[in-house]
């Protein structure tokens, strides 16, 4: 196995918010969905301090942020996507 291979191995899958539903064709995720997820990535607090839940994606290192742009982990977010369909009723 050369150098280069090994490299490649190691790097992750990434998209862009635009590309990524077309990893995942059977699901019907758009655009706007994904940016939900993003969106709800986190906690978050209300106007009177409560705390808001987040969907828990941003913990599992699915996103990452270079600048404006912002790329996924395709594998991790296959992953988180798949956890949370049983996580949330």
């Amino acid at each position: 196995m050369s150098e280069s291979q090994a490299i490649t191995a190691t790097l992750p899958k990434l998209a862009t918010v635009k590309t990524l539903p077309s990893c995942f064709p059977l699901l019907g995720l758009t655009a706007a969905a994904i940016h939900g997820h993003i969106f709800k990535s986190q906690d978050s607090f209300d106007s009177k301090g409560r705390k808001i839940a987040g969907n828990g994606l941003a913990s599992t290192g699915a996103i990452i942020r270079r600048g404006r742009k912002v790329l996924i982990d395709v594998d991790r977010y296959g992953a988180w996507l798949s956890g949370a369909g049983t996580a949330k009723v």
